[in-house]
C-alpha cells in the first residue's frame, strides 16, 4: 500500500543553503574522546527549526512521499525502510550525525529528474543507519535507485567512533545515481568544509571487482569508499584524461576559482589557524589571495596542536577572521563600531565600476540555524549523542544542549512556532534575531553584553551536564527518555527567558545610541556616555573630509 508521510524533509530545504560551514573533529583530536561535527546552515530569508522523526516499524509496500525544492515540485514516492530510527535535528538515536555544505560543481551534472535533494538524502540515511559507514552506503543505494537532483555536495558523516567526509555530485541528465568519494578523517585530526570541493587524490583498490561493480562502489575498509565509476565517468565526459592514480575528484568535478578560494577555503584556513601553528598556516595566505601558482590547496586535514573542547568548537563557529590578515573588524569597512558584519553583497562594484568583494566568514547573519554535534561512545546512545542547537547566527546565540534521546521538540524550536513572515516571542528564531539585530549595527558597544548572557547560559549548561549524564545513564530507557526530554525543554526555556531579559536590557542600556552604566547585568543610575567610534573609521573620516571636522586650536 501507499502511505503518504508528509515530512519536514520536504520543507526545510526549499531555500537550501549554498553557504554553509562544517567543522569535523576526530575522537583523538577532541578533549574528551568524543567525535564532533558542526553545521551553520546559511541562507538569507531562511529559518530552520529542529527536525524530529520518531522511530517505527513499517509494513511491506509502505511508501514515503517526498517533494523536491520549490512549490511547483511534484510529489514522488520512495519505499519506506522496514524500521526507521528516531532523528533529532541531524543526529539519530544511534549517534549517527550528517551535516552538509554545497559547492555546486559542474552545472551539466545536474539531473532534474532525480528524486532526491541532499537534505532529503541526509534525513533518509539517518532514519536507516546505525553507523557512519552504513549511512554512506545507504546514501549511495538511495541515489542509485531514485536519482539525485541537487548539485555538488559535501557531507560530514560521523558516529561515536569515526568521522568521515563525503563528496558527491550527480551524473547529469538521464543518468541515475551519483559519483562520490568518502574518506575517513584520521582520529587524531580535524577537517572542515565550507562550500568547496576539497578531496583530490584518494586511495583506490587495485582492481574493481564484479562485486564492486554490482553494488556500485569500492571500499578500502576503514579508509576510503568511492563510486566504482568515479574516474571512468570523468573520462567519458572529458573532465579527465590521466591515470587512475593521479585522478583528483576536486579538479574533475569541482575545480576552484577565486570565489571558491576566498569565500570558502578561507573559512577552512581560519579554523585550522585556531588550532595549529599560526605562522605555518599563514604560509597559505598566497593561496587564500588567489595566487594558485604559489600554492593550490590547503591540507585536507591537520593534527591540532592541542585537543579541542566542545566549547572551543562552538567559538570556532563564531569566527570572523579576527586576528588574521582578513580581520573584518580592523578597517574602515567595519564602520564606526568595528563590526565584522556587512550588509553589502559579497560581490559588488565601486562607483568607478571596479569589481570588488567582501569577506565571507564562518559566523554570518544569514544563518537559519547552527549546531555542534557531539557523539560519545562511553555513554548510552540516548545520553552520549547531544546536539548543541539554536536558530540564527552562531555568534549571536547560546548553544542549547539537545539530547538525541528526547521524545519531543521544545516549543521554541518547533516548526509551527517559527514563521519567517511573523515575529513571535515564542519563536527561538525571532527572539535571537530580535537581539542580534540590535547588536549588529552597534557591535563594539553592545557585543560585550550579549557575550555575558551567552557565557552565562553556556557555562551553566556545561556545568550541569555531568550530573545529568550520571543520572540518565542509570535510568531505564523509558525513564531516561522522559528525563532528557524534560531537561532539554528546561534548557530551551531558560535560553528564551534569558534572551527576553537581554533584549530588554539592551534597549534600556543603549537607548538613543548612548550607554547607561550597568553592573553585573543590572542598569544603574549614572552619567550616560557615548560609545567611541573605531579608530580606523575616525581616521578615514578625517582623510575624506580634510579639515571640515578638525577643531580649531583654542586661543
Amino acid at each position: 500500500m501507499k502511505k503518504l508521510i508528509l515530512s519536514a524533509i520536504l520543507l526545510c530545504s526549499v531555500v537550501a543553503a549554498f553557504a554553509c560551514t562544517n567543522l569535523i573533529v576526530g575522537k583523538k583530536a577532541s578533549a574528551d574522546g568524543s567525535v564532533m561535527c558542526t553545521y551553520n546552515c546559511d541562507s538569507f530569508g531562511f529559518l530552520q527549526p529542529l527536525d524530529f522523526f520518531t522511530p517505527g516499524k513499517h509494513a511491506a509496500g509502505e511508501m514515503i512521499a517526498i517533494r523536491g525544492w520549490g512549490p511547483q515540485a511534484s510529489e514522488r514516492f520512495v519505499a519506506q525502510a522496514p524500521y526507521t530510527y528516531g532523528v533529532v535535528g541531524l543526529m539519530n538515536e544511534n549517534q549517527v550525525a550528517i551535516v552538509e555544505t554545497t559547492w555546486g560543481g559542474r552545472r551539466e551534472l545536474m539531473n532534474r529528474d532525480g528524486y532526491l535533494d541532499y537534505f532529503t538524502l541526509m534525513h533518509l540515511a539517518l532514519q536507516r543507519s546505525t553507523t557512519a559507514r552504513e549511512a554512506i552506503a545507504i546514501m549511495h543505494e538511495l541515489v542509485q535507485e531514485y536519482g539525485y537532483n541537487a548539485s555538488g555536495e559535501s557531507f560530514a558523516v560521523c558516529d561515536k567512533e569515526e568521522a568521515w567526509i563525503m563528496e558527491l555530485v550527480g551524473k547529469g541528465p538521464g543518468r541515475k545515481g551519483a559519483v562520490w568519494v568518502a574518506l575517513r578523517v584520521p582520529d587524531d585530526c580535524i577537517c572542515a568544509y565550507a562550500n568547496s570541493s576539497r578531496i583530490q587524490q584518494f586511495p583506490q583498490v587495485k582492481k574493481v571487482s564484479k562485486a564492486d561493480k554490482q553494488r556500485g562502489y569500492c571500499e578500502i575498509p576503514g579508509e576510503c569508499m568511492y563510486a566504482a565509476d568515479v574516474v571512468s565517468l570523468a573520462r567519458e565526459l572529458g573532465f579527465y584524461t590521466g591515470s587512475d592514480a593521479d585522478f583528483s575528484f576536486r579538479e574533475a568535478y569541482g575545480p576552484l576559482d577565486f570565489s571558491a578560494i576566498r569565500y570558502c577555503e578561507a573559512r577552512v584556513w581560519s579554523f585550522f589557524r585556531h588550532h595549529y601553528d599560526k605562522a605555518e598556516m599563514d604560509k597559505y595566505l598566497p593561496f587564500i589571495n588567489g595566487h594558485t601558482e604559489v600554492c593550490d590547496h590547503l591540507p585536507l586535514w591537520i593534527k591540532p596542536d592541542a585537543p579541542i573542547s566542545v566549547r572551543e568548537l562552538m567559538n570556532d563557529m563564531r569566527d570572523h577572521y579576527e586576528g588574521t590578515a582578513l580581520d573584518m573588524t580592523a578597517d574602515v569597512s567595519a564602520g564606526p563600531y568595528a563590526s565584522p558584519y556587512r550588509s553589502q553583497s559579497v560581490n559588488f562594484f565601486s562607483s568607478d565600476s571596479t569589481a570588488m568583494f567582501r569577506e565571507r566568514p564562518i559566523g554570518c547573519q544569514q544563518s537559519g540555524m547552527t549546531m555542534v554535534c557531539q557523539m560519545r561512545d562511553w555513554l548510552p546512545d540516548a545520553v552520549g549523542g547531544v546536539t548543541y542547537f539554536n536558530m540564527d547566527d552562531a555568534t549571536m546565540v547560546a548553544y542549547v544542549p539537545v539530547y538525541c534521546g528526547i521524545t519531543r521538540v521544545p516549543e521554541p524550536f518547533r516548526r509551527e512556532n517559527n514563521n519567517i513572515l511573523e515575529f513571535s516571542t515564542e519563536s527561538a528564531f525571532w527572539m535571537n534575531n530580535f537581539v542580534a539585530n540590535m547588536v549588529y549595527p552597534r557591535w563594539s558597544a553592545m557585543i560585550g553584553d550579549l557575550r555575558d548572557a551567552q557565557n552565562e547560559l553556556e557555562d551553566f549548561y556545561a556545568a550541569d551536564q555531568k550530573e545529568v549524564e550520571e543520572k540518565a545513564s542509570k535510568m531505564t530507557p523509558s525513564d531516561r527518555a522522559a528525563f532528557l526530554t524534560a531537561k532539554t525543554e528546561a534548557y530551551t526555556d531558560m535560553m528564551m527567558k534569558r534572551w527576553d531579559k537581554l533584549a530588554r536590557f539592551l534597549i534600556v542600556k543603549h537607548n538613543d545610541q548612548t550607554m547607561q552604566p550597568s553592573e553585573n547585568g543590572v542598569i544603574v543610575r549614572g552619567r550616560r556616555t557615548a560609545p567611541a567610534y573605531a579608530p580606523a573609521f575616525i581616521d578615514a573620516v578625517k582623510t575624506v573630509t580634510d579639515d571640515r571636522y578638525v577643531k580649531p586650536a583654542e586661543k
